[in-house]
């Protein structure tokens, strides 16, 4: 990736809906010239994809959890991993470091939701030997936009 790439990737980051005619001039392409960029970096798997980012609280979404949960043997991941994917009340889910196996973001309606999918979703699950669950009680920073490199060292690297 060079510096154009780079600074394409910030604007998208920041205003996904810009018009092209509008990106182009911000990062000085043409118009063809910005798409043909736009399709190689999504050959490149450089940008995943593109989605509307919708508040949580609008849809009554109003408990957030992270849920750390241990597995008692590396031979349940596979099954525990399938599972997890399939409960869309959780958004992530990081393999760690630690006394932990899994960290979960999980979104939910109230605490009695969240207090189900962990008693009898995860918990119940082949292999969960524990978990802990930390309530937000408020977020203060929430962002997908990924910290762009510089562009000098980016062009020199």
């Amino acid at each position: 990736m060079d510096s154009l790439d780079l600074t394409l990737l910030g604007e998208l980051m920041k205003k996904g809906r810009s018009s092209w005619a509008d990106l182009a001039h911000k990062v000085g392409l043409s118009s063809p010239g910005l798409l043909d960029r736009i399709r190689r970096l999504e050959e490149k798997k450089i940008i995943l994809g593109y989605r509307a980012i919708v508040s949580p609280e609008a849809l009554g979404l109003n408990t957030t959890a992270f849920v750390s949960v241990s597995l008692d043997k590396p031979s349940h991941r596979s099954a525990f991993l399938k599972k997890i994917k399939s409960f869309p009340e959780i958004q992530e889910c990081h393999r760690i470091t630690g006394d932990f196996d899994f960290l979960l973001k999980i979104r939910c309606f109230q605490t009695r939701d969240l207090d189900q999918l962990v008693n009898l979703g995860i918990k119940s699950l082949s292999g969960v030997s524990k978990t802990q669950t930390i309530i937000v009680m408020g977020t203060e920073k929430e962002t997908s936009e990924l910290p762009i490199p510089n562009i000098e060292e980016s062009e020199t690297a």
